[in-house]
């Protein structure tokens, strides 16, 4: 508060001193000029220096210029600079604004009742005489050392694509796999084996039925790591294969500059939950790995050190939203050229009783336990709430001249993206689906799109209720003018993934731009009021040639986010 009230006095000072200068060549003073000192200056001057770099010096020299240092030097000669443009007329000289603005400091800097009540010292006196004058005064100013920086040449904008893919579904744990069952209409949902949940009101789920972690993860990590690990572990390093990361290629990437960030919503809950069984026993009998691999960024750590990679590393949990954080990151940092390759998506595996009962007490899941193939029905008036769904998905995003270099086979180039909140409810979206706009209109800003190219969007669409709706009246609100928009929902064959679905997703908007064709959604029979078929596609997959895909996602808390895929094209 006080340094701010002192600074704008000195700087109106300052700014009066250095229009002096300007006027030199039309009114030359008979003192030495501001900046230029003469070769032998007067014994006062040499005094004044002496007070000046003093450091036991109280007056308003001393005060000059440390204050002038501390305020005002970084800008200092751009100040200088800019000031020599100005002419200012010679009543300027005569006003008493230089006066006022010093006696404002009084004799100790802080004094705020203006000249007349403050007593001045010898150098002050002397500089308000200057400014009644109109004369000029050579004022020593102590030097500021500034470390030269030196000035990075101009790059281009790196360009990060998509080299690799890994999932593990509900339909299919290889990326062809999944997707050609995607294209089918082939649905993951059924009655939920893993445990008994006769009491629950729902009973079904996008439940991950026949798994193994053999070739992939180690037999002892296999057996104590929860699943959401396991899941992640697996999907990165199919993602790699699928991207030709061989052991020889390996071997010659810079290891620093690859990096992890693969997040999920709710972590290890089984591995947390047993420990908790556990303890009712005895604190003796906890896994002594219940801590680190209940957390949601063991997995990526974990993952970093079966690999070895040592450039960022670190997971984001955005509740629902979480897979699209975590996959804008990991491109930022290829952008900022911070890293060259990164794996990047999410994870989940809630579908134990603790995760099946806590979204049942927020009202949030489908309870169509007779038909489970339809209870997942994004859009259509007949939804009731979502399913629970499991598994990951990871990409492999790589600077573009990396991949070239290696001979990388390129599926898609990721343009950009965003992300906002809501700020509203813990659960519900805005009511007018404010931060959804707000989040796409963003993500094609920074990402340089015009909106009429984006004709494909890969919706959040879960089948609740109020989310369906709002979050397609926001898309319309972006890109209604778009006569050939398509948007569909993949949660209708395999349901909410959770911190998973949006890299998951992800890997279908890629697979879509890959092969030209959109798949179903299914269970879309009667589209809810203001829902256009024009629109949405139809229960059977259509033939689409991608120009921009959009992949739309948001969670509990508000957490909104959008990224943007495009067809690859060289030069």
């Amino acid at each position: 508060m006080v340094a701010s009230s002192v600074a704008s006095p000195l700087c109106t000072w300052l700014v009066e001193a250095c229009m002096s200068v300007a006027c030199e060549n039309d009114h030359p003073p008979k003192s030495p000029s501001l900046f230029q000192s003469p070769k032998r200056p007067s014994r006062s001057a040499r005094r004044r220096r002496v007070i000046t770099q003093s450091g036991n010096g109280g007056g308003v020299d001393n005060l000059t210029g440390g204050l002038i240092s501390s305020f005002c030097a970084p800008g200092f000669q751009n100040l200088m600079s800019s000031c020599l443009a100005f002419e200012p007329c010679e009543e300027y000289y005569s006003s008493k604004g230089l006066s006022s603005s010093l006696a404002f400091l009084g004799d100790n800097g802080f004094s705020f009742l203006g000249s007349k009540t403050v007593p001045t010292t010898l150098s002050q006196r002397r500089m308000n005489r200057a400014a009644s004058s109109g004369k000029t005064m050579d004022v020593t100013v102590q030097p500021v050392k500034e470390a030269t920086k030196k000035k990075k040449p101009p790059t281009m904008k790196r360009r990060v694509v998509v080299t690799g893919v890994g999932v593990v579904t509900p339909i299919g744990h290889d990326a062809d796999v999944f997707y050609n069952n995607l294209l089918g209409g082939v649905s993951g949902i059924s009655e939920i084996e893993a445990f008994d949940c006769a009491q629950f009101p729902t009973r079904i789920a996008g439940e991950i039925k026949s798994f193994s972690a053999d070739g992939w993860v180690a037999p002892k990590l296999s057996k104590r790591a929860d699943k959401f690990m396991l899941y992640l572990l697996i999907a990165g390093k199919k993602a790699l294969a699928d991207g030709g990361i061989t052991e020889e290629v390996m071997g010659e990437l810079d290891k620093a500059k690859c990096g992890v960030i693969i997040g999920s919503a709710l972590g290890g809950m089984k591995v947390f939950n047993d420990a908790i069984e556990a303890l009712r026993v005895s604190h003796k009998k906890m896994n002594p790995f219940c801590v680190p691999f209940a957390t949601t960024n063991m997995g990526s750590a974990m993952l970093a050190m079966d690999l070895g990679w040592m450039g960022p590393n670190y997971s984001i949990s955005t509740a629902c939203a979480t897979s699209n954080f975590c996959i804008l990151n990991a491109a930022n940092h290829i952008f900022r050229n911070e890293t060259d390759m990164m794996l990047c998506g999410g994870s989940d595996a809630a579908i134990i009783p603790i995760g099946l009962g806590g979204f049942l007490a927020c009202g949030a899941l489908s309870q169509k336990n007779s038909d489970p193939v339809k209870a997942s029905r994004p859009w259509d008036i007949n939804r009731d709430g979502f399913v629970m769904g499991e598994g990951a998905g990871v990409l492999l995003l790589e600077e573009l001249e990396h991949a070239k270099q290696r001979g990388a086979n390129i599926y898609a180039e990721f343009l950009g993206g965003s992300f906002t909140c809501d700020a509203y409810h813990m659960t519900e979206p805005h009511p007018d689906g404010m931060g959804i706009a707000l989040c796409i209109e963003k993500a094609l800003s920074q990402s340089g799109v015009a909106r009429e190219d984006v004709n494909y969007v890969n919706a959040h669409a879960t089948s609740a209720p109020a989310g369906d709706l709002k979050e397609y009246q926001a898309i319309i609100r972006c890109f209604g003018k778009n006569p050939v928009l398509r948007m569909n929902s993949t949660k209708s064959m395999i349901g909410h993934l959770l911190g998973a679905a949006g890299a998951v997703e992800a890997v279908a908007t890629i697979k879509a731009i890959q092969t030209g064709w959109l798949h179903p959604n299914i269970n879309l029979e009667k589209p809810d009021e203001g829902m256009d078929m024009d629109v949405l596609v139809g229960p059977k997959k259509e033939r689409l040639d991608i120009k921009v895909a959009l992949s739309n996602s948001f969670g509990f808390g508000g957490h909104n986010s959008s990224i943007l895929f495009a067809p690859y094209i060289d030069g």
